[in-house]
Protein backbone atom coordinates (compact mmCIF):
# COMPACT_ATOMS: atom_id res chain seq x y z
CA UNK A 1 0.00 0.00 0.00
CA UNK A 2 1.29 3.47 -0.83
CA UNK A 3 2.16 5.85 1.98
CA UNK A 4 1.42 9.59 2.02
CA UNK A 5 3.80 11.66 4.18
CA UNK A 6 2.20 14.97 5.19
CA UNK A 7 2.78 17.34 8.12
CA UNK A 8 4.74 14.72 10.05
CA UNK A 9 2.05 12.06 9.56
CA UNK A 10 2.16 8.92 7.46
CA UNK A 11 -1.07 7.68 5.89
CA UNK A 12 -1.51 4.40 4.07
CA UNK A 13 -4.01 4.25 1.23
CA UNK A 14 -4.96 2.15 -1.76
CA UNK A 15 -3.50 2.83 -5.20
CA UNK A 16 -5.84 5.23 -7.03
CA UNK A 17 -7.04 7.03 -3.90
CA UNK A 18 -7.67 10.74 -4.37
CA UNK A 19 -5.13 12.70 -2.30
CA UNK A 20 -7.68 15.16 -0.88
CA UNK A 21 -9.95 12.33 0.23
CA UNK A 22 -7.08 10.43 1.90
CA UNK A 23 -5.98 13.52 3.83
CA UNK A 24 -9.47 14.43 4.99
CA UNK A 25 -10.22 10.85 6.07
CA UNK A 26 -7.03 10.94 8.19
CA UNK A 27 -8.18 14.16 9.88
CA UNK A 28 -5.72 16.30 7.92
CA UNK A 29 -6.49 19.04 5.43
CA UNK A 30 -5.06 20.15 2.09
CA UNK A 31 -6.52 23.62 2.82
CA UNK A 32 -5.26 26.64 4.79
CA UNK A 33 -7.31 28.68 7.26
CA UNK A 34 -10.73 29.74 6.01
CA UNK A 35 -10.36 27.63 2.88
CA UNK A 36 -11.03 24.62 5.13
CA UNK A 37 -14.64 25.83 4.96
CA UNK A 38 -14.69 27.92 1.77
CA UNK A 39 -13.69 25.47 -0.95
CA UNK A 40 -15.34 23.77 -3.91
CA UNK A 41 -15.47 20.33 -2.30
CA UNK A 42 -13.20 18.67 -4.81
CA UNK A 43 -14.45 19.90 -8.18
CA UNK A 44 -11.16 21.56 -9.28
CA UNK A 45 -12.83 24.96 -9.36
CA UNK A 46 -11.38 26.91 -6.42
CA UNK A 47 -7.75 25.80 -6.32
CA UNK A 48 -7.47 25.97 -2.52
CA UNK A 49 -6.20 22.39 -2.21
CA UNK A 50 -3.00 23.11 -4.17
CA UNK A 51 -0.04 21.21 -2.72
CA UNK A 52 3.47 20.21 -3.70
CA UNK A 53 3.69 16.47 -4.33
CA UNK A 54 6.83 14.42 -4.73
CA UNK A 55 6.29 10.81 -5.72
CA UNK A 56 4.13 8.57 -7.84
CA UNK A 57 0.82 10.23 -8.73
CA UNK A 58 -1.59 10.43 -11.66
CA UNK A 59 -1.06 12.69 -14.63
CA UNK A 60 -2.57 16.16 -14.42
CA UNK A 61 -6.21 16.25 -15.55
CA UNK A 62 -7.47 18.90 -17.95
CA UNK A 63 -9.62 20.43 -15.17
CA UNK A 64 -6.57 20.63 -12.90
CA UNK A 65 -4.41 22.15 -15.64
CA UNK A 66 -7.13 24.72 -16.38
CA UNK A 67 -7.46 25.82 -12.74
CA UNK A 68 -3.72 25.90 -12.05
CA UNK A 69 -3.19 28.12 -15.11
CA UNK A 70 -5.27 30.92 -13.51
CA UNK A 71 -4.51 33.43 -10.77
CA UNK A 72 -3.19 33.07 -8.15
CA UNK A 73 -1.61 29.88 -9.42
CA UNK A 74 0.96 29.29 -12.12
CA UNK A 75 1.47 25.99 -13.94
CA UNK A 76 5.23 26.46 -13.58
CA UNK A 77 4.97 26.33 -9.77
CA UNK A 78 4.79 22.55 -9.83
CA UNK A 79 1.76 22.48 -7.53
CA UNK A 80 -1.02 19.95 -7.91
CA UNK A 81 -4.67 20.02 -6.81
CA UNK A 82 -5.18 17.41 -4.10
CA UNK A 83 -8.75 16.90 -5.37
CA UNK A 84 -7.49 15.82 -8.80
CA UNK A 85 -4.34 13.93 -7.82
CA UNK A 86 -4.55 10.17 -7.39
CA UNK A 87 -1.93 8.21 -5.49
CA UNK A 88 0.04 5.61 -7.44
CA UNK A 89 2.89 5.02 -4.96
CA UNK A 90 4.61 6.57 -1.96
CA UNK A 91 4.41 10.38 -1.91
CA UNK A 92 5.54 13.34 0.16
CA UNK A 93 3.12 16.25 0.25
CA UNK A 94 3.75 19.83 1.36
CA UNK A 95 1.27 22.67 1.80
CA UNK A 96 2.52 26.23 1.32
CA UNK A 97 1.09 29.42 2.78
CA UNK A 98 -1.61 31.65 1.38
CA UNK A 99 -5.35 31.06 1.05
CA UNK A 100 -4.80 28.85 -2.00
CA UNK A 101 -1.44 27.45 -0.84
CA UNK A 102 0.14 29.43 -3.65
CA UNK A 103 3.06 31.00 -1.73
CA UNK A 104 5.71 28.58 -2.97
CA UNK A 105 8.52 31.15 -2.59
CA UNK A 106 7.91 31.79 1.13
Amino acid sequence: MPTISYEGERIECAVGTELREALLEAGLSPHNGASNYANCGGWAVCGTCAVAVDGAVSEMSEAERKRLSKWPHDLDSGLRLACQTHIEGDVEVRKYGGFWGQNVDQ
